[in-house]
């Protein structure tokens, strides 16, 4: 369908797309993936034309129709919703009004064998089979269709654009993008402003689209779901796997190692050229062979490596002050902003070493209800008690705000680097893709991504017992969400994390907090059991099933299974009992870390053995929460 011969791309010295080839077939499901700044949105603006390589060529096969999604689309704000869905039809909708025009020529015409009457059948014909190919009588159910699924109520279908946030009007324009169903459609980041049941939903629409479509993503969980090949941009070529997301994994692993072991071959024969070169340059009679040599040296093709790799970058939080056992407590919380409700009687209590993640739909108010939290948004109703002994880390999306613009990278990271860490900055930035001369840019000259991405490099260097991340994903690639999520899987504080990419969230907390009209309903398990517990291969579902409960029927329930009062009682007993059991388990640890914080611990003759039983200790409690956990969800269940 599509064919990218030979592209070649470079801005002053880099080589950005060198040699890039590959073909796109029609029911193609492709992810484009690499770091930040490999050059995948430039590809894509390639095949769009928007950009000319310096060299190479695209090949097009006749009538391709190609869709763009843009993370910077600009939306008609004087539109309402339905309207710009519906634009997408706006070449079918002139074809019917020009059909009925051809219709009423023909009608008129007195000379059939005429050039002029030939060429109104022509056309007729045409614009007849643009409005069937696209089933003109089915527009408005079509629209309906992918607005909901992309998240709208039939509420809010005929309000204007400008009264959405930039999230939803960029869900307008890929609804509008969907809708005109090209051949080959490009997506760039399209989970960015989705919630986890829209991205649900994208998956199935995408695995069932008849077209070819090129993803790019930094959401393994979305990829894993939706694509059946990999292209994987590294150093200016592209790395053609066809396969599915996790087998490229493994595929990808075993392609580093036999790249590492011909770097090193290659290193090690260009060093040994080298000191034959240097030798025989010394002597007058071979002078003319190591020069021969020297020319045969600069032609060889050097074999690149990545500089980064997942498995060769590991960040740690700093150790955990301790905090007060309980770190807040929440009763009746209600938040309104003028008429509109967004959080009413909520109540919620956070122990110290919670792991907690909120997930809803956009606009339910999960950053809303993080900030009242946290007192940065003043609450409509109910009280809020915060511990003691609090040192709270707060990552908002739009922390990069909050920068000294007159700062360099480094000196932002510096000034909040304890002694001992120092040296272990410019680590922490290359994780998080500031190597080189990026460290001595001023914050004020970063893109929004950059300021974002210091940000959470900035969290690293604090020492924080309580870490509130929103959205802290967004403007991460897959390498440095992998060394996020390492640190924080290791952080013994307490976690609270609003996001949507389920691969960050899976195993990372575990109890999940979801959002919907108001309320808060409590799941004891991370995002991955909250979605089985939901029982429904979309969440979108449930939305549609409520919708469409024909008034005054009731709903069937399923009846719990009854339980005899000694079952109870034996459920409730298991809880306690593992509550008890925690209890315990937390006391000797606590008693043991304040022997072992002692300055003279470590030469004690015993250090070795407390060592032993500390870790011990922790893998008991460990155990102790997992049977725990289990008790509360059969007790639930009753």
């Amino acid at each position: 369908m599509i064919h990218l011969k030979n592209i070649f791309l470079q801005y002053g010295d880099r080589k950005l797309l060198n040699d890039v080839s590959f073909l796109i077939k029609p029911s193609d499901k492709i992810a484009l993936i690499g770091k930040n700044g490999v050059g995948k949105t430039t590809l894509f603006k390639i095949i769009t034309r928007e950009i000319t390589a310096d060299g190479g060529h695209v090949e097009f096969q006749n009538e391709v129709s190609i869709g763009y999604l843009d993370q910077y689309l600009e939306a008609n704000d004087t539109k309402t919703v339905w309207e710009v869905a519906r634009s997408a039809f706006d070449e079918v909708l002139a074809s019917e009004a020009k059909l009925e025009d051809l219709q009423r020529q023909m009608e008129e015409a007195t000379e059939f064998e005429s050039a002029a009457y030939l060429q109104i059948i022509e056309d007729y014909n045409v614009h007849l089979e643009r409005v069937n190919g696209l089933d003109a009588d089915r527009i408005d159910k079509r629209i309906e269709l992918i607005l909901k699924g992309l998240g709208f109520d039939r509420s809010e279908f005929h309000r204007p654009m400008h009264t959405f946030s930039g999230g939803w009007k960029m869900r307008a324009q890929f609804a509008q993008l969907l809708l005109k169903e090209p051949s080959l459609l490009l997506l760039d980041e399209p989970t960015n402003h989705l919630d986890i049941e829209a991205i649900i939903w994208l998956e199935e629409y995408i695995r069932e689209y008849p077209g070819a479509i090129i993803l790019i993503s930094h959401d393994k969980a979305f990829l894993r779901n939706t694509a059946s090949r990999i292209l994987e941009l590294e150093l200016g070529k592209v790395y053609d796997y066809q396969l599915s997301y996790d087998k490229y994994e493994v595929e990808k692993v075993e392609r580093r190692a036999i790249q590492e072991s011909a770097f090193r071959n290659q290193q090690k024969s260009i060093a040994e050229k080298e000191r034959t070169i240097k030798r025989f340059m010394a002597k007058a009679t071979k002078t003319s062979m190591a020069q021969s040599m020297k020319k045969q040296l600069d032609k060889m093709e050097r074999i690149e490596l990545d500089e980064t790799s997942n498995s060769t970058l590991r960040m740690r939080f700093l150790p955990v002050p301790r905090s007060g056992r309980t770190v807040l407590k929440a009763q009746g919380i209600g938040k309104s902003f003028g008429e509109k409700k967004v959080l009413e009687n909520i109540d919620l209590q956070i122990d110290r070493g919670d792991r907690l993640c909120i997930v809803g739909q956009n606009g339910q108010g999960k950053t809303t209800l993080a900030r009242v939290l946290l007192g940065h948004l003043d609450k409509s109703a109910g009280d809020i008690e915060m511990g003691t002994q609090l040192s709270i880390g707060y990552y908002a999306q739009n922390q990069s705000d909050e920068l000294d613009g007159d700062e360099t990278v480094l000196e932002s990271m510096d000034r909040r680097a304890p002694e001992g860490m120092r040296l272990r900055v410019r680590s922490v930035l290359g994780a998080f893709m500031f190597s080189g001369e990026d460290v001595e840019k001023k914050i004020s000259v970063l893109s929004g991504g950059e300021k974002a991405r210091l940000a959470l490099a900035r969290m690293l260097m604090e020492p924080l017992n309580v870490l509130v991340l929103d959205e802290p994903t967004n403007h991460l690639d897959m390498v440095s969400k992998d060394v996020l999520k390492s640190a924080l899987m290791e952080y013994e504080g307490t976690l609270i994390v609003v996001s949507h990419d389920r691969d960050f969230l899976a195993d990372l907390t575990s109890t999940t907090i979801e959002l919907k009209d108001q309320k808060m309903r409590k799941f004891l398990g991370d995002v991955n059991y909250f979605l089985e517990k939901k029982n429904l291969e979309s969440l979108r579902a449930v939305a549609m099933q409520e919708s469409d409960e024909q008034p005054g029927k009731a709903a069937v329930k399923t009846p719990k299974p009854i339980l005899s009062r000694d079952d109870r009682r034996a459920l409730q007993k298991a809880v306690k009992t593992a509550e008890k059991n925690m209890g315990k388990l937390e006391l000797q640890i606590k008693k043991l870390e304040e022997v072992m914080a002692e300055p003279d611990f470590y030469l004690s003759p015993d250090a070795e053995e407390k060592s032993k039983q500390y870790g011990a200790l922790k893998q008991s409690l460990s155990e102790a929460e997992d049977k725990w956990l289990i008790a509360v969800q059969e007790a639930e269940a009753i």
